[in-house]
């Protein structure tokens, strides 16, 4: 079961990274044609190119019209697909200053505690998220430049946040484990 939820995780991460990896080339484009259009703009390249400027940028040179939309979207996406693998590897940031001292059936214990509670409230989330889809698809608001449906998004984070929810229960289930256990469940990622 855990090859199949590392897996699961995996992918998600792979997926995310590659629209985070878009992301990153729609915003160096955009930034790019922005600062190319203020350039070209200017009275040196007015000058300098003449009649070639105002073709350039009658030709489109520019930001890339609707890319905050996108990035927007796109962010939230990822986020939730880093979610499952950061889970499963204990990547989340923790400060154990105080429970290092434990000994190692408290620390356990505490570790199954917060991870109840950390799947309790991504489960919330994802909630939260699944009433987002249902609310923007019924109005059909859409995005002010590219007007593509807010829902889209929303679908989106919420098909990742579900992994999410399915990693972190499995996590929990085996913090838990070990916690009544005393042994050690979770492989080292």
């Amino acid at each position: 079961m855990h090859q199949a939820i590392r897996l699961l995780a995996r992918a998600t991460a792979v997926i995310g990274g590659l629209v985070l990896t878009g992301l990153v080339l729609l915003t160096t484009v955009s930034i790019i044609g922005r600062s190319a259009n203020k350039w070209l703009h200017s009275d040196f390249a007015e000058r300098t190119l003449g009649d070639l400027a105002r073709t350039l940028i009658d030709s489109g040179i520019g930001e890339v019209n609707g890319n905050y939309e996108l990035l927007e979207a796109g962010i939230a996406f990822a986020i939730f697909s880093f979610f499952p693998i950061c889970q499963l590897s204990r990547a989340h940031a923790t400060v154990d200053i105080f429970t290092s001292q434990l000994p190692g059936a408290a620390n356990r214990a505490l570790a199954a505690f917060w991870e109840v509670a950390l799947t309790a409230a991504l489960i919330l989330i994802s909630v939260q998220l699944f009433g987002g889809v249902q609310r923007y698809y019924g109005n059909g608001e859409t995005t002010f430049f590219l007007q593509f449906p807010v829902w889209w998004a929303y679908s989106a984070s919420f098909a990742a946040s579900v992994v999410t929810c399915i990693v972190a229960l499995w996590c929990a289930y085996l913090r838990v484990a070990e916690s009544l256990t005393g042994r050690a469940l979770m492989p080292q990622e």
